[in-house]
């Protein structure tokens, strides 16, 4: 007779109990293939628990093929194979995951904004408008593109700041800009080459290869992207940021962006991936037009993302497709859902037509102007000038500091750190290797560092750097 040890405390209900030990024992061979088992009510009896317990186990039992019945016979162990596991190695131990990036006084990384200038409680209230005025709409489906109201905000918004006259039929809203390149693979075919900005962010060149393309990295000079030999190349997809390349901040003048679009256009099947990542803060002189502004030839595709200006932790990023190329978005991949929660989406929506979203760029812009000019005066006023020189301060939220005192990027990134600064090296950035004449630069955002301490900063980082 089966005596199983059952628990009436334990989280399994009882019938689970028998049922695995009974399952362990067929599994095991203890309970050869014809066996008969003890009636429902003998081994009810048996264990002092009820009928219904039995009866539970045997059917599941019976339902996963470790039993059968025969009428008025009763219940028989079923045929298993029972295999010994084969002697293998031991398993490979699991390699820790990177290590996270030490949480240093003063950080200059790149990759964050600050979050103490983030609208909290203009956001909360508009969150809570919606769960009272849009209640069925956040319990039902998104419109795969985006919700409709996000997407005209997100229409107007482009067309007052950034000069680009998009219907929001054409604007399509998913989770990030790197889920949105994904997608693109797919839409524009993994045949030929993509090309990305070399040095450049080397995310994409990551997200572009696991979606199956095949990259080639892409030299620049002082205008940006080299034109001339995208034909040499052989790619056939680019993508670029031409309003403020990471990381060397260059802005790409108009005569390269004509011939940018010129090679789109002298061949079928060609287009831009234009990544205008942080086009919102510009500092001087007049707004550069988006290429896309520029595209008269359905070649530009448009990617934005709200990670820069308002949270990364938001996960709300943009594309603008060409007429064509919406046409046959939605004939391939409309059964897409969308990937952004409605119920951000029309909190966002609200926060861009009720003028918040303007309001809250003028705002930040301000004061990451101020930090940016704080950064200079305290690099001229420590002096850390005599070691190198800024580039790239005209836009974005970061600069780029040419060094000058012949020590490498990696050791002028470990003094840094010892000494409680965070900067990153350009080669981060590099596809390929760097040419050897290219003097050693570092990377400095100046998003999480207030005005105040730039300069207890730099002296750390001149007190380090021993000079």
């Amino acid at each position: 007779m089966l005596t199983p040890i059952l628990d009436p405390a334990a989280p399994q209900p009882l019938y689970e109990q028998l049922y695995r030990h009974i399952r362990g024992e067929i599994e095991a061979g203890r309970l050869s293939a014809g066996e008969r088992l003890p009636s429902k009510r003998a081994l009810a009896a048996h264990l002092k628990v009820s009928v219904v317990t039995v009866e539970g186990a045997y059917s599941q039992l019976l339902a996963e093929g470790y039993l059968h019945s025969a009428p008025k016979r009763g219940f028989f162990v079923e045929a298993f194979e029972h295999r010994s596991p084969p002697e293998t190695a031991p398993p490979a131990a699991i390699p820790p995951p990177a290590a996270a990036r030490p949480a240093f006084p003063y950080d200059f990384s790149t990759n964050a904004v600050d979050t103490a200038l983030f609208p909290f409680s203009t956001w909360a209230k508009l969150m809570r408008e919606v769960l009272t005025s849009r209640a069925a709409e956040l319990l039902s489906a998104a419109h795969p593109q985006g919700v409709p109201e996000l997407r005209r905000a997100i229409a107007q918004h482009l067309y007052r700041f950034r000069g680009i006259r998009a219907d929001p039929e054409q604007i399509v809203v998913g989770a990030g800009s790197q889920y949105l390149i994904g997608l693109l693979v797919q839409l524009l075919g993994r045949e030929g080459l993509y090309g990305v900005e070399d040095p450049g962010y080397t995310k994409t060149c990551r997200v572009l290869t696991g979606s199956g393309a095949q990259v080639r990295p892409l030299p620049l000079d002082a205008q940006g992207l080299r034109v001339d030999t995208l034909a040499a190349a052989k790619v056939r997809v680019v993508h670029v940021t031409p309003s403020h390349h990471f990381p060397l901040g260059i802005i790409m003048p108009a005569v390269r962006r004509g011939a940018l679009l010129g090679w789109a256009m002298d061949a079928p099947g060609r287009y831009i991936l234009e990544d205008d990542y942080d086009s919102e803060f510009r500092f001087s002189g007049l707004p550069i037009p988006a290429l896309q502004s520029l595209d008269r030839g359905e070649r530009v595709v448009y990617v934005n993302t709200f990670a820069k200006s308002l949270a990364p932790s938001l996960r709300v990023s943009y594309m603008v497709l060409p007429p064509h190329l919406l046409e046959r978005w939605r004939r391939e991949f409309w059964f897409y859902s969308s990937t952004v929660p409605s119920f951000e989406q029309y909190a966002l929506a609200l926060f861009m037509e009720r003028g918040h979203f303007e309001r809250h760029i003028a705002r930040a812009r301000a004061q990451y102007k101020a930090r940016r000019e704080a950064l200079l005066a305290a690099a001229r006023d420590t002096g850390l000038l005599e070691a190198g020189s800024f580039a790239g301060g005209a836009a974005g939220l970061h600069l780029l500091l040419w060094m000058c005192l012949g020590y490498s990027e990696t050791e002028l990134v470990r003094r840094a750190a010892e000494a409680g600064v965070g900067v990153a090296p350009l080669s981060a950035c590099d596809l390929s290797p760097a040419p050897p004449e290219r003097p050693p630069a570092l990377i400095l955002g100046y998003t999480r560092t207030a005005a105040e301490d730039m300069a207890p900063a730099l002296l750390r980082l001149k007190q380090a750097w021993g000079f």
